[in-house]
C-alpha cells in the first residue's frame, strides 16, 4: 500500500524522531511511504485565529502538495481533524471543494490508520513499565478517536496500561488558547499531569505532540516524575 506522510510544521521542527519512528512503523506493516519535501503547514493556526483568507492559501497549497488517490498518513489527530473537518469551510465549490472532499476522506491520524484501515495492532514492540494515556481533544472530539490507541499499546510488551482522572478533559494547550488565557491553560495542564503521575506511570503517552509539549512544559518546570511519549514512540521502541 502508497501512503504520503504529512508530517506538521512543528512535528517537523520540535519532534523530528516521532516523524521517522512513524515512518518505521508503515514500513514494518508493509507500507510504501513517500514524502513531499515541499510540504508546510495545514493551516490550522490561521483559520483559528480568524484569519480565514490566510489560511486558505496555505490550505490550496496542502491540496496541491498531495494527491488523491494514495491514503495520507500523520501523527497529530489535530492536523487531520482540521483538513477532514473544517476544509469544507474554505472551499465550497469548484475544482479546489472536490479535492478537499477527497483528501479529508484519504487522510487519517495515526494509530486510527493502522487499526482501521491496515487492521494491525501488533508491531513486536517492547517498553517496560507503567503508562497512562491522554485523548487530546482532536482525537476524541474530531476523529472520534478513542479505542484505537489503547489496542495498540495493549499489545506493547511490558507495558501496564492505567486510566487516570478526567482522561477526557482537556489538557490547556489549545494552540493559541495557551497564550490568549496563559493562566487558565496553566491550570488545566497541571490538572492533567497531576491525574496522571497519581496512576503510577512513568510514561504519558497520546496521539497528539502538541498536547505532550504543553504537558512536558509543566513537568520540566515542576520536576514531575513522568515521561512523555508520542504513540509511535512507543510502538517503535524494542526492535
Amino acid at each position: 500500500m502508497n501512503v504520503q506522510l504529512f508530517i506538521p510544521c512543528f512535528v517537523d521542527q520540535l519532534y523530528p524522531d516521532a516523524a521517522f519512528n512513524m515512518v518505521k512503523v508503515l514500513q514494518k506493516a508493509g507500507c510504501t511511504v513517500s514524502y513531499n519535501a515541499n510540504q508546510t503547514c495545514c493551516g490550522q493556526p490561521a483559520f483559528n485565529a480568524g484569519f480565514w483568507d490566510d489560511s486558505r492559501t496555505i490550505c490550496g497549497k496542502f491540496l496541491d502538495d498531495f494527491n488523491t488517490e494514495d491514503y495520507i498518513v500523520a501523527p497529530s489527530a489535530s492536523c487531520v481533524g482540521f483538513v477532514r473537518n473544517y476544509y469544507s469551510k474554505l472551499f465550497t465549490e469548484g475544482a479546489a471543494a472536490e479535492k478537499a472532499k477527497k483528501i479529508g476522506a484519504n487522510i487519517f491520524e495515526f494509530s486510527d490508520f493502522l487499526v482501521n484501515v491496515l487492521g494491525k495492532t501488533d508491531f513486536g514492540a517492547r517498553l517496560q513499565g507503567q503508562a497512562t494515556y491522554h485523548d487530546s481533544c482532536a482525537a476524541l472530539r474530531e476523529c472520534k478517536i478513542k479505542q484505537e490507541p489503547r489496542t495498540l499499546l495493549d499489545n506493547v510488551q511490558g507495558l501496564s496500561l492505567t486510566e487516570m482522572q478526567d482522561v477526557e478533559t482537556c489538557c490547556g494547550f489549545g494552540g493559541t488558547f495557551a497564550v490568549k488565557f496563559e493562566p487558565i491553560s496553566i491550570g488545566m495542564g497541571e490538572q492533567k499531569v497531576e491525574n496522571a503521575v497519581a496512576t503510577g506511570a512513568e510514561y504519558l503517552i497520546s496521539t497528539d505532540l502538541s498536547c505532550l509539549m504543553h504537558l512536558d512544559g509543566y513537568i520540566r518546570k515542576n520536576n514531575s516524575n513522568i515521561k512523555v511519549m508520542h504513540l509511535a514512540d512507543v510502538l517503535a521502541s524494542g526492535w
